[in-house]
């Protein structure tokens, strides 16, 4: 996936900048970079690194002295290409980032190519989505004719933010599945993927663009340059998984939906168990919740190492994923040992990790091991947003024990996909017999769509229930 931060200042805004974008750190692993803007000079600066071996705060501190006296800049954490990009164009000079899925590349590179237009920014030695976002603005005849052509021809999702000479065009996907949120303090707004980057840089949240809203945003106010759609559908896995906890989209809190949410759940759960513990970090808050809806212990079996392991899929390949994994969340034996434990976790996507965590539990002396899914089964792969690393609907669990039942993994998909009916049963009690689980529960989508507090059509449920565009 990926997130993004920019600002524009009435004075120096590097620091702000720097810990701001560091704060979307959660959101992708790939590539981290940074544009600024300085006014005195009129010189923009950019700097990118790979952060597959590092983190952004390691590769950027050393250098910040170069974008010294800027007052305005974006950075990104990115999960696809190198961004942000600088450009030369008759609409002026501007840099880029963008958090897009974008699912007609081929067709519009092809398009565009066509036109005469060329690619420069190879990304692994395919266009960069970045830079074709960037030729289809500067086919507009000011910046906002041109996001309205990103948004006439994409077919996936896209947000971005646009550095120019005049302050920092924010622009949310017209669908809205990704967020952005503003904030303002003295003599400064910026702009976020994440509101959690706000607190600590003292800016308060001003507002939440709506989908396909796009902004001006200067050191002394904003400007809207394109209101807001009525239809959105912001991605429900955000509140479930991605989202940090800190962080609110929509006014509803990440971790207050995700306490909710499991204590609406336990509240249909009469398994009889010892104490609830959360999966580190995403179960967590919905474990809390877990226990106190069953007034049963929340005791911290499993704990997270957090001080060298970085997060569990930032390898490529799938088996050093899961070594990462392992190794950075151990058990306590001494509590698991003889305990009716009842887990809570984000989403079973291949179940590689989970399995061979139910077997250490096992090992470590727990008696029962019950698993509790945050949201319904993941049916269906996203064509919106890169919400896993799977290249394939076929590296999920629920896809391949389909395909083991019908012989067709695409088979009554929608049957599989409801809740209770008996192709879920089956599918639900497979699951759970190849995890090694004393039994395994997944969330109803009527209870995720209750907790995080928004109306079904304004949720993209495509996961779970394969409906895209407001049931379409």
């Amino acid at each position: 996936m990926g997130g993004f931060f920019g600002t524009v200042s009435r004075i120096e805004c590097v620091a702000d900048l720097f810990y701001g974008t560091d704060y979307n750190s959660h959101l992708g692993t790939r590539r981290g970079g940074m544009a600024t803007y300085n006014a005195s000079d009129r010189t923009f600066t950019r700097s990118i690194h790979n952060l597959e071996s590092s983190y952004f705060r390691t590769k950027f501190e050393p250098t910040l002295s170069r974008f010294a006296g800027a007052t305005s800049g974006i950075g990104v954490i990115s999960d696809t290409d190198a961004q942000p990009l600088v450009l030369n164009s008759h609409l002026g000079r501007f840099a880029i980032v963008t958090v897009a899925k974008i699912q007609n590349m081929d067709e519009l590179e092809q398009h565009l190519l066509g036109q005469n237009m060329h690619f420069t920014e190879l990304s692994s030695g395919k266009t960069n989505q970045t830079e074709l976002v960037a030729l289809l603005i500067i086919q507009g005849k000011t910046f906002e004719d041109g996001i309205d052509n990103v948004f006439r021809h994409i077919k996936g999702s896209c947000s971005m933010l646009l550095l120019t000479e005049d302050g920092i065009i924010a622009a949310r996907d017209s669908w809205g599945r990704t967020p952005i949120v503003i904030g303002k303090k003295d003599g400064a707004y910026a702009a976020t993927s994440e509101s959690t980057a706000f607190p600590n840089l003292d800016y308060v949240t001003d507002r939440y663009l709506g989908p396909g809203e796009v902004v001006r945003l200067r050191a002394d106010g904003i400007e809207q340059l394109r209101a807001p759609r009525e239809q959105m559908q912001i991605c429900s896995f955000l509140w479930v998984y991605y989202g940090f906890p800190t962080s609110t989209y929509e006014g509803r809190n990440v971790e207050e939906m995700r306490y909710d949410n499991g204590c609406m759940m336990a509240a249909e759960d009469d398994t009889e168990i010892d104490c609830v513990c959360g999966i580190p970090d995403s179960g967590v808050g919905m474990a809390l919740g877990y226990a106190a809806g069953m007034h049963k212990p929340y005791q911290r079996a499993i704990s997270k190492y957090t001080p060298t392991w970085p997060r569990s899929f930032t390898p490529a390949n799938q088996s050093m994923r899961s070594l990462v994994a392992k190794m950075k969340l151990i058990p306590n034996r001494d509590m698991l040992n003889g305990k009716r434990m009842l887990f809570c976790d984000d989403s079973i996507v291949r179940g590689t990790q989970l399995r061979d965590n139910v077997g250490v539990l096992f090992d470590d002396g727990a008696r029962e091991v019950h698993m509790r899914i945050a949201c319904p089964p993941l049916i269906y792969g996203c064509p919106y947003i890169g919400f896993t690393s799977s290249k394939s609907d076929m590296e999920l669990i629920t896809r391949r024990i389909i395909g083991d039942f019908e012989g067709d993994p695409n088979k009554d998909l929608a049957l599989y996909a409801t809740t209770d009916s008996p192709q879920y049963k089956r599918l639900v009690e497979e699951i759970r017999k190849r995890l090694g689980l004393t039994s395994l529960r997944f969330n109803k989508l009527e209870t995720l769509v209750k907790a995080i507090g928004l109306p079904k059509c304004k949720l993209c449920t495509h996961c779970f229930d394969g409906t895209g565009c407001c049931g379409h």
